[in-house]
């Protein structure tokens, strides 16, 4: 049985951030902690202390705080959909967010990173890339813990990711 889900996490966001990570949607347990992410097998806080040089908070509040002082934000393409599960392959019926506005209201951003395929399709999908004409986007490796084809190893999704760096000390 499919379930409507609504997408209760906010931008993550302010007027420095630089590189904008872009997801689906959330999984469950991410959904019922309120936090992105929220999957303790998801490599995302991995990487990111990885790329920052740094150990990741225990505190979700902190997490996010280090990820706005290193110029770093969060969204994702779905606002609502409807989902049995958390695979990304079982979203029916999305309704997109609404990029317009944030982009006009943070021009600054520079990279989007869109985190695996199918947040990589639904902005295609629902939003369209011209909206990006004066920032850099690229599809990266899922950090998702969800095994499946072309899954690759943390090292590998890692390498990938290091992208954000050259952004982060401009």
């Amino acid at each position: 049985m499919t379930h409507e889900l609504k997408n209760v996490l906010p931008p993550v966001i302010d007027p420095s951030t630089k590189v904008l990570i872009v997801g689906s949607m959330p999984g469950k347990q991410s959904l019922e902690k309120q936090q992105y992410y929220g999957n303790p097998r998801n490599h995302f806080w991995p990487i990111i202390g990885e790329i920052l040089g740094v150990e990741i908070p225990e505190n979700y509040t902190e997490r996010l705080q280090l990820l706005q002082e290193n110029h770093i934000g969060l969204w994702d393409t779905i606002e609502s959909c409807e989902r049995e599960g958390s695979l990304d392959a079982a979203i029916r019926n999305e309704k997109p967010n609404n990029f317009n506005t944030l982009f006009e209201r943070y021009p600054d951003i520079q990279l989007v990173l869109f985190n695996g395929s199918k947040a990589f399709q639904v902005f295609k999908k629902h939003i369209g890339f011209e909206i990006l004409t004066d920032k850099k986007y690229l599809k990266m490796p899922s950090t998702s813990p969800i095994p499946g084809k072309n899954i690759k190893s943390f090292e590998q999704k890692l390498t990938d990711w290091r992208v954000i760096q050259s952004y982060l000390s401009s």
